[in-house]
C-alpha cells in the first residue's frame, strides 16, 4: 500500500495528473472541432505542461531554499528534462503562427515564476492576478492553439467556449484556493482571502450557472451537450460546496484535477450512445 501510494504521490507531484488534464481538453477541442491532426497540439500541451508545472512548484523552492535532491525531486527533474525535449520536437511541428501563440504563453508562465524586475515580485505574488493568468493560459492551449494551428476561423461559438472553459478552471482555482487558504501568503489576495469562503463558494455557484446558460447562446446546441455540461458543472459545484481548508490534500491534486478529463469521457462516451 505505501508503494501505490508513492506512486500516486509522485504521479501527482510530477504534474502528470494536471498535465493528463490539459491534454483532456485539447483532446476534446479536436472531437468538438473534427480536427483529424490533434496529436501534435495535444501531445504538446501534454509535455509542456509538465515541464511548465514543475518549473513553477519547484524552481523557486530550488533557487531560494536549496532544496534537497531527494529521490522523488530527482525523477521530477528526469521526468522534466525528458519532458522539455518531447516538447521541444512537437512545437517544431506546429505552425508558424501556432509557434508565436505558444512562445506567447511560455512568457506569461515564466512572468509567472521569475522576477523580470530588480526587487520586484513576479506575477504569482500579484494580488489577485495568479487565478487570472493560469485560467487564461489553459483556455489558450486547450482551446485557441489548437483551433489556430489547423487554420479554423474564430467564430461565435468558440468564443462561448472560451468563456466556458475559463469559467470551468477559474472556479476549479476557486475549490484550490479555498484549501490553501491557510498555507497561502495573506498578500496573495486570493478571492477567499478577500471575500472569505462562503461568498466564494456563491461565486462559484453563480459561475457555474452562467456555465450553463451559455450553452443556450451556441450556433450547434444540443441537447446531449448541454446534459453533458450541466453534469460537469453539477460535479464541480459538489466539490466547490464541501471545500474547506481541513480537506485531504487529494481532494484537490486529484480529485478536482480529473474534472476535465472526467468531462472528456462523458462527451465521448454520449455521443456513442
Amino acid at each position: 500500500m505505501s508503494i501505490l501510494k508513492r506512486l500516486l504521490d509522485f504521479y501527482i507531484n510530477s504534474s502528470i495528473h494536471v498535465a493528463l488534464a490539459v491534454y483532456a481538453l485539447v483532446r476534446m477541442t479536436g472531437y468538438l472541432f473534427d480536427i483529424a491532426s490533434i496529436d501534435v497540439p495535444a501531445l504538446f500541451a501534454f509535455f509542456g505542461t509538465i515541464v511548465g508545472y514543475n518549473f513553477v512548484k519547484y524552481d523557486a523552492l530550488a533557487r531560494t531554499q536549496k532544496l534537497q535532491m531527494r529521490t522523488e525531486l530527482k525523477a521530477i527533474a528526469v521526468l522534466s528534462s525528458l519532458s522539455f525535449l518531447a516538447t521541444c520536437y512537437y512545437f517544431f511541428q506546429l505552425e508558424q503562427v501556432t509557434k508565436i501563440i505558444a512562445v506567447v504563453f511560455l512568457i506569461l508562465t515564466m512572468l509567472y515564476t521569475l522576477p523580470f524586475f530588480p526587487n520586484r515580485n513576479n506575477a504569482r505574488n500579484w494580488a489577485g492576478v495568479k487565478i487570472y493568468i493560469v485560467a487564461l493560459c489553459w483556455v489558450g492551449v486547450t482551446l485557441f492553439l489548437p483551433i489556430i494551428n489547423v487554420g479554423i476561423p474564430l467564430t461565435f461559438d468558440i468564443f462561448v467556449l472560451a468563456v466556458q472553459r475559463f469559467i470551468l478552471i477559474f472556479v476549479l482555482i476557486l475549490i484550490f484556493e479555498i484549501i490553501d487558504l491557510k498555507v497561502d501568503d495573506p498578500n496573495l489576495k486570493t478571492v477567499p482571502q478577500q471575500i472569505g469562503v462562503d461568498h466564494t463558494k456563491i461565486v462559484g455557484a453563480v459561475l457555474l450557472l452562467l456555465f450553463i446558460l451559455l450553452c443556450f447562446f451556441q450556433i450547434d446546441f444540443s441537447f446531449p451537450s448541454l446534459f453533458v455540461r450541466s453534469g460537469v458543472a453539477f460535479t464541480i459545484f459538489l466539490f466547490l460546496l464541501f471545500a474547506h481548508e481541513k480537506q485531504s490534500k487529494y481532494y484537490s491534486t486529484f480529485w478536482v484535477e480529473s474534472i476535465p478529463i472526467l468531462w472528456w469521457v462523458l462527451i465521448l462516451v454520449t455521443t456513442k450512445i
